[in-house]
């Protein structure tokens, strides 16, 4: 295939037209520099003139700068209360939950209206005049970045400051709100328990005053002691039951009764007494001596008789008058000498004498007995109910002992809701303005210029590029570049 043939360049026409106006002149033609000269005078006069007004009018503004920033980690707390049980409190980290971002929060709390008004009294501003922050926050951190501008870099810093001021003020009083709002919820609750337990300790009280039972404890102590009484009861029976086998073995054996033989030891300890009885037994002995010798109707034996009935009578009468004893008792009662049973009669006492004393005691005790087990059985059923009155006096006091102790240990988790914010930064004094930026507005005049010097290069250019797109074959693989001489572009050989 043969090459083809670059196009020459045509001379300039002499008039305008359209097709000229839209193709453009040749490269070479000079006489369209002075419109292109102008063109650029004009564009850059429109691109300078309103940065340089802008630069030379614009009010300097300050930005200042300070971050907070969210800890991370969470607080817990926890309490012994002595017989009650134990408080505890614990607050959650701020970044716990990925359902809520505390830090998305914050920023909305920072420019949120009323915060912007708190602030702009504090500086005594009118709030359209305090301006809008602007947050930052930084991504998979707790910081938060907050701007505020101002017309000098002392009240830039001033309204940044009044804005943290009410910002933290407001954090607080949301704290609190919160705070007054769980307390006034949970003082229903709370009232509902005391109620509870004020209820069943005068209930308590009513049934220990009614019954005498303090406790139950004082119930079993009863149980007990009933329990030990009759066992003492069981054992004075049996010692009963011992002393009285012994006290009738020794009845049968001196054939007389224990009463019978306290008398005889009494009145054989009197002298009157012995001095008569042995004057009886004189006579008695005369009288058995004569009996011996003579018939019952001789005189020596009825003188002996009588002087036997006499002594008997004196010794009868002493020992009545001794004992107290009746006529049928001193008809039993042996007035002769005790001689060797006297230990034995003694022993006779003293037995009688214990064994009355166990049958006293016996008798008490079963006295007793009855009265400890008929006060027992009277306080089975309150002794019960008091067990569960108790029981549910300490359920009820544990669970408000509790709901205080929750209520009051939840005052301590302020962050629950509102997590910790710190300043990590202070609000900054600015040295240099943040408005107008004059090397931003340079750059970007300097930019505008480069592109209209661009565009007037393409349009000075734009006839031998239009020419060569439409001569330029469809299907070429490559683009040839333009020659050397400023004439239209070379088209690559087929």
């Amino acid at each position: 295939m043969s090459p083809v043939t670059p196009v020459t360049s045509m001379p300039a026409p002499s008039g305008w037209t359209l097709a000229r106006l839209l193709k453009g002149g040749p490269v070479a033609d000079r006489s369209r520099l002075p419109r292109y000269l102008l063109l650029a005078g004009v564009g850059a006069v429109a691109i300078w003139a309103p940065i340089l007004g802008y630069l030379s009018q614009a009010p300097q503004s300050f930005r200042s700068d300070m971050s907070l920033i969210l800890p991370g980690s969470g607080a817990s707390a926890s309490v012994n209360l002595d017989s009650i049980g134990q408080a505890s409190s614990y607050a959650n980290s701020a970044f716990a939950s990925n359902a809520v971002s505390p830090t998305e929060t914050y920023k909305r709390l920072l420019a949120a209206e009323r915060i912007l008004d708190a602030a702009a009294d504090a500086v005594a501003m009118e709030p359209r005049d305090f301006g809008k922050p602007r947050v930052e926050l930084v991504d998979q951190t707790g910081l938060i970045h907050v701007s505020l501008t101002g017309p000098s870099p002392e009240e830039a810093r001033d309204r940044l400051d009044a804005l943290r001021a009410a910002f933290f003020g407001e954090i607080e009083a949301l704290r609190s709100d919160e705070i007054n709002t769980r307390e006034l919820g949970a003082g229903a609750a709370i009232d509902e328990y005391r109620r509870s337990v004020v209820e069943t300790r005068a209930e308590i009280t009513r049934l220990q005053e009614e019954t005498g039972l303090i406790s139950p404890d004082q119930y079993e102590s009863l149980v007990a002691e009933t329990d030990a009484l009759g066992r003492r009861v069981a054992d004075a029976a049996a010692d009963l039951a011992e002393r009285t086998e012994a006290v009738a073995a020794l009845e049968r054996a001196l054939g007389t009764s224990p009463a019978l033989a306290a008398a005889a030891l009494r009145l054989h300890a009197d002298t009157e007494f012995a001095a008569l009885a042995d004057e009886m037994s004189a006579r008695a002995a005369d009288l058995a001596q004569a009996r011996g010798l003579y018939g019952p109707r001789h005189p020596k034996v009825q003188a002996a008789d009588a002087g036997h009935a006499s002594a008997f009578a004196d010794t009868r009468a002493r020992a009545r008058l001794l004992t107290g004893l009746g006529d049928d008792a001193l008809d039993r009662l042996d007035l002769s000498h005790v001689g060797d049973r006297a230990a034995l009669l003694s022993e006779l006492v003293e037995l009688d004498t214990a064994r009355a004393g166990l049958f006293a005691e016996h008798a008490a005790l079963v006295t007793r007995l009855a009265e400890a087990r008929a006060h027992r059985d009277g306080l089975i059923s309150p002794a019960a109910r008091l067990e569960d009155l108790q029981r549910d006096f300490a359920v009820a006091e544990a669970v408000f002992a509790s709901a205080m102790a929750r209520t009051q240990s939840s005052k301590s988790d302020l962050f629950a809701s509102y997590p910790l914010v710190q300043v990590l930064e202070d609000p900054s004094l600015p040295e240099d303005p943040s408005s107008p930026r004059k090397k931003l507005a340079i750059a970007a005049g300097g930019a505008a210029m480069i592109m209209l010097f661009f565009g007037l290069f393409l349009g000075w250019m734009r006839r031998p590029m239009i020419d060569w797109l439409l001569t330029a074959p469809r299907s070429g693989p490559h683009i040839a570049p333009l020659s050397g001489s400023m004439g239209a572009p070379a088209v690559p050989a087929e």
